[in-house]
């Protein structure tokens, strides 16, 4: 397994975020929700296995201090694997390496899988935040990351 950085303009990253937005779509019975359209700002990272991207996720400056965890996904097939947990610590050193101290993110209520991910990955819950405030699904979580030594 590798992770390694990709353009937002990558046919693999476009094609895990339409099966992402898919798989929400299903989950929360069509509600429509917030979506999040490409930016130039946003560092996209892919997990590779075998040649071929079976997870990504985003990252994007809020301000200095706060970078902000995007579209986070991995494909089915490899999830229960520590696919998730090592594309979180990767998108958290991404952040660390931008000079930000905190990172957040936004995911649904009706996701628990992913609630008990970032939970698990020491993420604690903090008010909606930014776009998200009028969504009554969203649930936001943030993270200090480590001082450097």
């Amino acid at each position: 397994m590798l992770i390694e950085s990709r353009p937002v303009t990558d046919p693999e990253i476009a094609a895990l975020v339409i099966a992402q937005q898919r798989e929400l779509r299903e989950a929360d019975g069509g509600l429509d929700g917030q979506v999040f359209m490409p930016h130039d700002d946003v560092r996209y990272l892919a997990v590779v296995v075998n040649g071929r991207a079976v997870a990504c996720g985003g990252l994007q400056s809020l301000d200095a201090e706060t970078g902000e965890i995007k579209r986070m996904y991995v494909r089915p097939a490899y999830r229960g694997r520590g696919v998730a947990r090592q594309l979180v610590a990767a998108l958290e050193e991404c952040a660390f390496r931008q000079g930000h101290s905190v990172v957040c993110l936004e995911t649904g209520t009706y996701l628990p899988a992913a609630i008990a991910l970032y939970t698990s990955c020491g993420y604690e819950q903090i008010p909606v935040y930014g776009e998200y405030v009028s969504n009554p699904y969203s649930i936001c979580f943030a993270k200090r990351l480590p001082v450097a030594a």
